[in-house]
C-alpha cells in the first residue's frame, strides 16, 4: 500500500456539516488495517520499487468499486442506508494509488424509500448527495470526460466516475437517461439480476434478449456517450447487447464461467464476442465469485485464475480490473441484502469456503499495490501492466464518450 497522496489534506466525509446534527451518527468500519495485510507477494526491493513507480507513474483505473465506508456495525446497515447520506472513504483511496475510479454507488441497495431498491428518486437523492459532498474537497474529483481523469493523474487527484449497476430506475422512461448524464453518470448497466423493460439479468430462468424498449435504450445511451455494461444481465441479453451498440460495451466485473461455473460469471464465447466488438472485461473480486478450482478459499490467487486464462482466450490487450470492492465487511452486506443482490440465483449452489474477506483484494485501498505486484512477480512486463491497470479502459473510453 502506498503512503497517502499529497493531495489529501485528511477530509472525511461531509466534513462541511454537523454529525448528529445535520446527519445520523454511524460508526464506520475502518478504510485500513480491517483485516491483515496480505502477505502472499514476495516482492524484491527492486521489484517492490517498480510496483510503486508503476502505480505512480501510470493511470490506474478500477472500473468498477465502491468506494463507500460502511457502518461497522452491519445490523444497522438498513438504517444508516435509509438516511441516504452514503461517506466516501477518502483516506483510504488517497492509500490506493488508483487515478481514477468508476464508483457504482448504492443502486441496487440504495433503500431509501423502499426495501426493494431501484428506485428513480431514490438513487438521484443518492448521486446529489454524494456529488455534494465531492464539491466540498479537491482530492476526489468529479470526472465526465478521459480529459478528467488525465487531469487528476497531472495533478495528483483522483477521478470519480459515477456509475450504475442496471437502467433499472429508468423504467419505460428513455429520456432519464439523459437526466443521469446530467447528473454526471457516465457508465450504466442494462440489467442487474432481475429482468427490467431492457431485458434479462442472469439470475431469470429464461431470458428473452433485449427488448425493443432495451434497443431504443442503447441507442439513446450511444448518443448521449455513456459506457455500457453487461456485467449482471442474461447471456442472450449481454449478446444482443455487444451486437446492438455501435460502441464497444465494458463487462465491468465478471470473470469466466469456464474457470467457475456460476451464472455470475460469462461464458468464454461471450466474453470473446464482446472483445471482438473491442471491449473489455474488468475482472471481479467481490467474496465468493470469481473462485477458481485451483484456489477455492477467494484471495487474489483464485481472481488470477481467471486473468490467465482469460489472457489465452482474449488477448491482453481486452482486460482490466473492476474488483468491486468496498470499505467494510463486504460479506456481511451480502448477509444482510442477499434477496436484493439475488446471491443464491446469481451464484448457484457451487461448494466452496465460505471467507470472511478475499485476501489480497478486501477494498480499494489495497487492491491495485496488489495487483500489480502480482504482475510484477509473475513476469509481466510494463507495457502489458499498463494496458490491464488502465490504458485498455481508456482505448474504450476514447471511443465511447463525447
Amino acid at each position: 500500500m502506498l503512503e497517502p497522496a499529497k493531495r489529501y489534506t485528511g477530509y472525511t466525509a461531509y466534513d462541511y456539516l454537523e454529525s448528529g446534527k445535520d446527519f445520523k451518527e454511524f460508526k464506520y468500519a475502518k478504510q485500513l488495517g480491517r483485516v491483515p495485510e496480505y502477505q502472499g507477494l514476495e516482492l524484491s526491493d527492486s521489484q517492490r520499487s517498480r510496483v510503486v513507480k508503476l502505480l505512480t507513474d501510470e493511470i490506474v483505473i478500477s472500473l468498477h468499486d465502491h468506494v463507500q465506508v460502511f457502518p461497522e456495525d452491519m445490523g444497522r446497515l438498513r438504517e444508516h442506508i435509509r438516511q441516504g447520506r452514503e461517506p466516501t472513504g477518502y483516506q483510504g483511496l488517497s492509500r490506493s494509488g488508483m487515478t481514477a475510479v468508476f464508483d457504482n454507488g448504492m443502486d441496487g441497495t440504495c433503500c431509501i424509500s423502499s426495501d426493494a431498491g431501484w428506485k428513480y428518486q431514490d438513487v438521484l437523492f443518492d448521486l446529489g448527495v454524494r456529488m455534494a459532498d465531492l464539491a466540498h474537497q479537491d482530492f476526489v474529483i468529479k470526472a465526465e470526460t478521459v480529459a478528467d481523469i488525465r487531469h487528476a493523474h497531472e495533478t495528483g487527484r483522483l477521478a470519480h466516475v459515477f456509475a450504475l449497476e442496471a437502467a433499472t430506475p429508468i423504467e419505460n422512461e428513455v429520456d432519464r437517461l439523459d437526466v443521469l448524464y446530467g447528473f454526471g453518470v457516465r457508465q450504466i448497466g442494462i440489467a442487474y439480476s432481475e429482468a427490467n423493460y431492457l431485458g434479462s439479468g442472469l439470475k431469470e430462468r429464461g431470458d428473452g434478449g433485449l427488448t425493443y424498449f432495451g434497443e431504443k435504450a442503447v441507442e439513446r445511451m450511444n448518443k448521449l456517450g455513456f459506457a455500457i455494461d453487461i456485467s449482471h444481465s442474461g447471456d442472450r441479453t449481454a449478446l444482443d447487447v455487444i451486437n446492438y451498440s455501435k460502441k464497444p460495451v465494458f463487462i465491468t466485473h465478471c470473470g469466466s464461467r469456464e474457470v467457475w461455473p456460476t451464472n455470475r460469471m460469462k461464458p468464454d464465447a461471450l466474453i470473446k464476442a464482446c472483445a471482438d466488438r473491442g471491449g473489455v472485461l474488468g475482472l471481479e473480486a467481490a467474496p465468493h465469485t470469481t473462485l477458481s478450482n485451483e484456489h477455492p478459499n477467494h484471495s487474489i490467487e483464485s481472481v488470477m485464475d481467471h486473468f490467465t486464462h482469460l489472457v489465452d482466450i482474449i488477448g491482453i490487450d481486452h482486460i482490466a480490473f473492476g474488483p468491486d470492492t468496498l470499505f467494510g465487511d463486504h460479506v456481511g452486506l451480502h448477509d444482510a441484502f442477499a434477496g436484493n443482490l439475488s446471491i443464491s440465483q446469481a451464484h448457484g449452489h457451487v461448494e466452496h469456503p465460505r471467507v470472511e474477506y478475499v485476501d489480497g483484494l478486501e477494498n480499494p485501498a489495497e487492491c491495485f499495490y496488489n495487483i500489480i505486484g502480482w504482475l510484477v512477480s509473475h513476469g509481466y512486463s510494463d507495457d502489458e501492466i499498463r494496458k490491464v491497470v488502465g490504458g485498455n479502459i481508456i482505448r474504450v473510453l476514447e471511443e465511447v464518450w463525447v
